[in-house]
């Protein structure tokens, strides 16, 4: 952090302030503290029939490689609202968005990846800037060694094993 976004001053320091026990960016000139939090990032494993879509990444990083749709949460929107935005932004599918299926803490890039079931009614779905390709894939066909995220990989591992289950439960685990 370089400026102070209350004051603008360049005054800013790590330190612990006063009662906490982390350091923060701390402006020396207004005294205001600044965290910086972990970010959220949500999708949806979209399923239509037996099979699941998965995009081809059109952007860095990990371009060309396979993954669910999902990005960050934005300000103002729900975490099933930016699962939903992420979805149409990356496939222009849409869903009737399920069980939220997984809970993947990232602690050393500081994220929280959740990702929700999602129906299709239609295999109703379109290449955009952010994906090259999208298709769907059976269990036996889903391309394991071109997975862009370790994220997407435990998802998609408890999905299948929840589906052979016959029931949705929730995964809540680190990775890394």
């Amino acid at each position: 952090m370089k400026f102070c976004s209350t004051c603008g001053s360049a005054d800013i320091a790590l330190r612990v302030p006063e009662g906490d026990h982390r350091e923060r960016f701390v402006c020396g000139a207004c005294g205001a503290i600044h965290y910086k939090n972990p970010l959220i990032v949500c999708g949806v494993i979209p399923v239509y029939g037996d099979k699941v879509m998965l995009c081809r990444r059109g952007i860095e990083p990990r371009y060309g490689k396979w993954t669910l749709p999902a990005g960050f949460m934005e300000n103002n929107e729900t975490v099933e609202e930016g699962a939903q935005r992420e979805l149409l932004e990356e496939s222009l599918a849409t869903v009737t968005l399920g069980p939220l299926l997984t809970v993947l803490s990232v602690p050393y890039i500081s994220q929280v990846h959740m990702m929700y079931v999602g129906t299709m009614a239609e295999p109703t779905f379109g290449v955009t800037p952010e994906s090259t390709e999208i298709a769907l894939f059976d269990e036996a066909e889903i391309p394991w060694k071109e997975i862009a995220f370790r994220t997407v990989s435990r998802s998609l591992e408890h999905f299948f094993a929840c589906r052979s289950a016959g029931k949705f439960t929730l995964l809540n685990a680190k990775i890394g």
